[in-house]
């Protein structure tokens, strides 16, 4: 080998950048750094209640900017300003809950950190914190025969009845979250391995695959047999039936709108979410397995034991029989 070719193997190649922005657009970049459409638009709409709270506009590039370029001790003074108002409900119509308080919080507390990672700020608001609340007050829902009541108003002799008949089901049997079940797509649903393929919560684009009912099977089935729109296999396994987006991916509000109707139908006055149905399923599943949390963090797919705790606590309801020992002693 030469040395002109020895030297050309030797010389380190020089790497090249793009133009860095000194500028950024911090908001932009938070909203890009999140995968779930809902918590884009959720902290998008907290951050403009921030800037229209306290500047009297929504936010730019250049007010966003301004704000994380103050001195800490003028960021953290704004922030909890802000959130004495949501508390007080000072400016709007009524104070806000506790967890929407919070969330606001997560919102602007991560645009700071997203500041801090870019080099516009060199603070977080660790020291800002939210308000205390109880998770999982009321996990318990409905039983079964009230859920049978809300199965029996699917005539399943229509297209509108399959399908919610499905759905029901399928929120039921697996406990599924509502978001879990409108990203749902044709070919996560495998008939002959009654699996269902989803992307739980916090997953990201990683999926996992549950195991259905047969009955829950049977009903998909008959629900794809009417099924109107595309069936490529990226196309939605549920869409909706309305007239305006008739074909079209059933969104998670949809499904919501759907679950009360049903209920109203039914005749039951507690108010009813997919939620709502997921929590009864828990609690019926922890009645039928006389309470294995275990087996049922399984069905709940919770990280934490101490999820289903509370959930056992609810459904047990230790502290009324304790309260009756007591009132019996006189």
């Amino acid at each position: 080998m030469t040395p002109t070719a020895l030297a050309t193997i030797n010389r380190p190649q020089l790497l090249t950048f793009p133009q860095l922005d000194r500028d950024p657009d911090v908001l932009t970049q938070l909203l890009a750094d999140k995968r779930s459409v809902n918590t884009k638009r959720t902290y998008a709409g907290d951050v403009r209640d921030f800037f229209a709270t306290v500047t009297g506009q929504l936010p730019t590039k250049a007010s966003v900017n301004a704000f994380l370029r103050l001195p800490e001790r003028d960021a953290v003074s704004l922030v909890l300003k802000w959130k004495a108002g949501m508390m007080s409900g000072e400016g709007r119509k009524k104070p806000l809950a506790e967890a929407t308080i919070n969330r606001r919080l997560a919102a602007i507390k991560s645009l700071v950190t997203m500041g801090l990672n870019l080099g516009v700020c060199d603070y977080n608001l660790a020291r800002v914190k939210g308000e205390t609340i109880a998770k999982y007050r009321d996990t318990t829902g409905i039983n079964k025969a009230t859920f049978e009541r809300i199965l029996s108003t699917c005539d399943r002799e229509t297209v509108a009845g399959k399908r919610d008949y499905a759905l029901l089901r399928l929120l039921w049997g697996n406990a599924l979250r509502r978001n879990e079940v409108s990203q749902l797509n044709l070919a996560d649903f495998k008939l002959g391995a009654r699996t269902l393929r989803i992307l739980g919560k916090g997953k990201g684009t990683q999926y996992e695959t549950v195991d259905l009912g047969a009955a829950t099977a049977q009903a998909i089935t008959d629900w794809l047999a009417v099924r109107p729109g595309s069936a490529g296999e990226t196309d939605p396994l549920f869409v909706a039936l309305n007239y305006a987006a008739l074909g079209h991916r059933l969104t998670g509000d949809g499904l919501y709108k759907l679950v009360q109707t049903r209920t109203k139908k039914a005749g039951i006055e507690k108010v009813m979410s997919p939620h709502r149905i997921r929590h009864s399923a828990i609690t019926a599943a922890l009645d039928a397995t006389d309470g294995n949390v275990r087996k049922v963090q399984k069905l709940s797919r919770h990280r934490k034991l101490d999820t289903l705790m509370i959930y056992d606590d609810n459904r047990s309801r230790d502290q009324g029989a304790v309260t009756d020992l007591l009132d019996g002693m006189f």
